[in-house]
Order: C-alpha cells, then sequence, then structure tokens
C-alpha cells in the first residue's frame, strides 16, 4: 500500500478564555500554522492538491468553508481548493485521516490538513444554538427515529463525563490528582522549551496561555457542574482558541520535492459507540487499532487521549491497563485547553515532538468525540 508520510507540523500558541486570540478573526488563527507550515518545509504552495481543515460550529467567522478561508488568508495560491471536516472533537484528526487517505490513494500528493477553533469567538453548541429559532432546540429530540431509538433523555457531554465516573469508579479526587499533573507536564514541558519547535506565534501572543500553577485544595472547593456531581471546571477541558497545520506527503511528492519526512502514518481508524454515553468511544476504538495492527501497549513509546474531562482519560487508562508515564506526557487539554476543531491536528504536533525527542517508534492517539465516536492514529518516528 502507498505510504503517507508527515513532512512537518506546526501550530499556534493555545489561548485561554478572554486572552490573548480572543480578538483574532478565526481565518487569520488558522491561517498563521498554513503560512509557517509553507516557509518551514519550502514546499511550492502550487503543488498543493487540497486544504482539510477541522473545525466545530461553523458559523459567523468560522462559516463558508473556513478551510478554503484559511489558505487565501495567508496568502497562498487561489487554485488551491480547501474542505473543512465537522465530527466534532475530533475534526482536526480527522482531516489528517482524509489528508493520508487521499494521498495513499493516489489521487494526492500534497495536502495540509489541521483544524483551527476561535471558541471565544465563537461559542460552543453556537451551531445548535443557531436552529433554536427555527423550531429545533436541539439536533436530536425533534427526531422521531431518534426518539424511537435513545428517547428523550439529555444528550450532553457533561453528563456523559459523571456517568463515566461514576460507572468506572472514578472519585473526584482521583480527576482532580489527574488534572493537577496535566498542569503540572504543561507547565515543566514549556519551562523546558519541548513546545518550542512547535508553535508558530500570533501576534504578541508566543506561548500557551492555559497552563496554570493550581491546587488539589484549589480544585477542591469549586462547585461541581451538576448538583452532587463529581465533574467540575477543574477536571474539565478549558475554552480556548488555536489552530494547527501539518503538511502530508506520498512518496512521489517527497522524491519530487526533496522533503525529509518526520513521520509515517502506521495506521487510521475511527470506531463508534453510545451516542448518549458520548465519550467512551476512545476504548473500543483504541482496542480496535492495537487488533488490526498486531501491536501491542508495550510496543507503542506514547499515548495521547484528549483529555475533554479527566475521567474520559481515566478510564481508558483502566480499560487497557494504560502506563501513567506514557499517556499525555506534557499535558493535555485540562492544562493546554481544547480548541474544538483544532485540538487533534495540535496533540498530533505535540506527540510528534516528543516522539523524536524520546527518539520512540510508535505513539498512538485517539479523542471521544460527539455522536460516541473516537478515531485513532499510530505513526511512526522516521
Amino acid at each position: 500500500m502507498p505510504e503517507a508520510y508527515i513532512v512537518d507540523a506546526v501550530r499556534t500558541p493555545v489561548g485561554r478564555k478572554k486572552g490573548g486570540l480572543a480578538a483574532v478573526h478565526s481565518a487569520d488563527l488558522g491561517a498563521a500554522p498554513i503560512a509557517a507550515l509553507m516557509a518551514r518545509t519550502g514546499v511550492d504552495p502550487n503543488a498543493v492538491d487540497d486544504v482539510v481543515y477541522g473545525c466545530c460550529d461553523t458559523v459567523g467567522s468560522q462559516a463558508g468553508d473556513i478551510a478554503r478561508t484559511c489558505w487565501l488568508v495567508a496568502g497562498l495560491p487561489q487554485h488551491v481548493p480547501g474542505t473543512t471536516v465537522d465530527r466534532q472533537c475530533g475534526s482536526a484528526q480527522q482531516a489528517v485521516h482524509f489528508a493520508a487517505q487521499g494521498v495513499m490513494s493516489g489521487t494526492q500528493d500534497l495536502v495540509v490538513a489541521g483544524g483551527v477553533q476561535n471558541m471565544n469567538a465563537i461559542p460552543i453548541s453556537a451551531a445548535m444554538y443557531a436552529g433554536q429559532p427555527y423550531g429545533f432546540p436541539n439536533p436530536f429530540t425533534t427526531s422521531p427515529g431518534w426518539l424511537k431509538r435513545y428517547g428523550d433523555g439529555e444528550v450532553s457531554q457533561f453528563n456523559s463525563a459523571e456517568m463515566i465516573a461514576e460507572k468506572w469508579q472514578i472519585s473526584r479526587e482521583d480527576m482532580e490528582a489527574f488534572a493537577l499533573t496535566s498542569h503540572e507536564r504543561a507547565l515543566a514541558a514549556a519551562e523546558a522549551g519541548k513546545f518550542d519547535n512547535e508553535i508558530v506565534p500570533v501576534g504578541d501572543v508566543t506561548k500557551d496561555e492555559t497552563p496554570r500553577q493550581t491546587s488539589l485544595e484549589k480544585m477542591a472547593a469549586l462547585q461541581p457542574l451538576q448538583p452532587g456531581g463529581r465533574i467540575t471546571a477543574a477536571v474539565s477541558s478549558q475554552t480556548a482558541d488555536g489552530a494547527a497545520a501539518l503538511l502530508i506527503a506520498s512518496e512521489r511528492a517527497v522524491k519530487d520535492h526533496g522533503l525529509k519526512p518526520r513521520a509515517r502514518i502506521h495506521h487510521m481508524s475511527v470506531r463508534a459507540d453510545d451516542p448518549v454515553w458520548m465519550l467512551t468511544a476512545p476504548i473500543p476504538a483504541t482496542l480496535h487499532a492495537l487488533k488490526k495492527t498486531g501491536l501491542r501497549i508495550e510496543d507503542i513509546d506514547l499515548f495521547e487521549c484528549n483529555e475533554a474531562f479527566a475521567s474520559v482519560v481515566l478510564a481508558w487508562m483502566k480499560e487497557l491497563g494504560l502506563p501513567r508515564d506514557k499517556v499525555n506526557v506534557n499535558g493535555g487539554a485540562i492544562a493546554l485547553g481544547h480548541p474544538l476543531g483544532a485540538t487533534g491536528a495540535r496533540i498530533m504536533t505535540t506527540m510528534l515532538n516528543e516522539l523524536e525527542k524520546r527518539k520512540g517508534r510508535y505513539a498512538l492517539q485517539t479523542m471521544c468525540e460527539g455522536g460516541g465516536q473516537a478515531n485513532v492514529t499510530i505513526i511512526e518516528r522516521l
């Protein structure tokens, strides 16, 4: 089968709520890593076949096929098209999959893949709220088919995170300890310069704004999101702004353009689970990927599971028997934020850099997604 290679990967800093990226137009935010990617690789942008970008809540500054707009705002050739992907939180990871599949099919040679999200400008669920004036309070419960299959119960990530904590017997204290480690790891990584190779500044914002000095005492003082619940803001991903882009190339493009790939896409898959539970799919998806590849847990040098909520990652680790020292080693979305449509590419960029630093071979990435879905990507360092 033809190969798909990651030539390079770059991301913006992650901006916090009401932070330094809040006023940046989504197209300009998404253009920043694309422009940097073209400059860093030296690839002729005229040779790019497509731009595939993830984005959720595509209204306002994110409407009108934001992938295409980002490329144009970056000042790049008009003849290069773009398409926007929405697989909820996994949108940018899916964008990488589509780019790699295009290359592996032989129909494309160079594809820019990634994602963008400005959650300060366009709040989470804005697209759902936009349907309310038309008589749709949400996308689900006005469907007779949905009601027949799943009933009229709450479809909510917060409710799912609570159910997962209860089912897998994960205490609030467990989650707060996990969240504290996420911040500590992110702060330590930034201090050590681990993110320097992957971040392109946007205006005056040169580093991630989201990791913070905190404590178990501060976390314990917070009110749960649901009365009597275990989930608090401290153990949840942060509202954030950001973008990331990767250049995916075929073997032919690598030769023709004199490129030096950093990694090979070893495996791509996506699986799904109960949409009401919503956030459990990383478990069956990871098991499926390992079975398909014949790899064992011990063969993987690094794991990344998006920290939508601490309970999601802790349940996944518990089911698969994963060692904490291989999971989210530079922190996750609890510390680094979760700009929805960009996070999959942000994680892959960070994971690639860390795999190189450790001189490891394989790294596995997964994340929970709306609809009860989860992508899995395994990359191999070259």
